[in-house]
């Protein structure tokens, strides 16, 4: 019978404390936290692309430069 009882305990204890769940303010808290992390990153992946972008027109405005300063010393 002993055994029973402290089934039925251990039961009860552990429903008890997966039926409360997180709070309001916990709820919020994590929202804000996730809200927080998706803004740097979307901020990280912006200044990413756009360096990326500077660096090709970059790369495209010298190799442009090079192939005129070659292409007119082949002309003479």
């Amino acid at each position: 019978m002993k055994k029973v009882f402290s089934i039925i305990a251990v039961a009860l204890l552990a429903t008890s404390f997966v039926a409360c769940g997180p709070s309001a303010e916990e709820k919020a808290k994590a929202e804000a936290d996730a809200k927080r992390i998706a803004d740097s990153i979307a901020t990280a992946l912006t200044e990413s692309m756009n360096a990326a972008v500077t660096e090709v027109t970059e790369a495209a405005t010298t190799d442009s430069a090079a192939a005129a300063t070659t292409t007119t010393v082949e002309a003479k």
